[in-house]
């Protein structure tokens, strides 16, 4: 596959930035089943301070370390015992804060997509929550903490998104900080979560 991965210069920026300017980045999985990838369509930033619903809002775990490490990182997790949640590191190294990948358009390996996910599934529900879009695209904890700018697992630019089509709401699917407007969405796009 021919691409530009988005390079450590990109992933320089406050968190709240970074989920903003990911909208419309293509994030590409080539793994031994296939090629998937998808155009982001919804994020949600998870700050440092003052923000409870953060996994790094008490200071530093086994399982949050990786938010503490050098931006442009995958922090891969496991929620509820089912499923499995993509983010990117952002901020300054030593800084515990991530952006949530919540929803992707899906672009290539649909079919594979569509069998990792089961194939009753409608195009626009295959990644349309964090939990499916890392079902669909194959994400699990094996790629937590490597580097987004290179195979197996990358983002490269994708789509130019307008400012005036980015909606700004509170997060979703969270039990604390719910009052945040720090949820990004591409408006009106049929893929973006319920």
């Amino acid at each position: 596959m021919d691409f530009n991965t988005l390079d450590h210069l990109f992933y320089q920026k406050n968190t709240v930035s970074l989920a903003k300017v990911l909208l419309g980045s293509l994030l590409v999985n080539e793994s031994d089943e296939g090629i998937t990838s998808g155009f982001i369509v919804e994020t949600e930033a998870y700050l440092s301070k003052n923000d409870p619903a953060c996994h790094a809002s008490k200071g530093k775990t086994k399982r949050n370390a990786v938010m503490f490490g050098p931006p442009g990182r995958a922090y891969v997790y496991f929620i509820y015992g089912n499923y499995y949640c993509f983010n990117v590191v952002s901020a300054v190294e030593g800084i515990g804060e991530a952006v949530l990948v919540r929803a992707l358009e899906p672009i290539t390996g649909v079919e594979l997509m569509k069998k990792r996910r089961g194939d009753h599934h409608k195009i626009t529900n295959l990644t349309s929550g964090p939990g499916k879009l890392c079902s669909a695209m194959g994400i699990d904890r094996k790629y937590n903490n490597v580097v987004l700018n290179k195979p197996p697992l990358y983002l490269i630019e994708g789509r130019t998104v307008k400012r005036s089509r980015i909606e700004i709401s509170n997060r979703i699917g969270i039990t604390q900080a719910t009052d945040k407007p720090l949820r990004f969405s591409i408006k009106d796009n049929p893929f973006l979560s319920r």
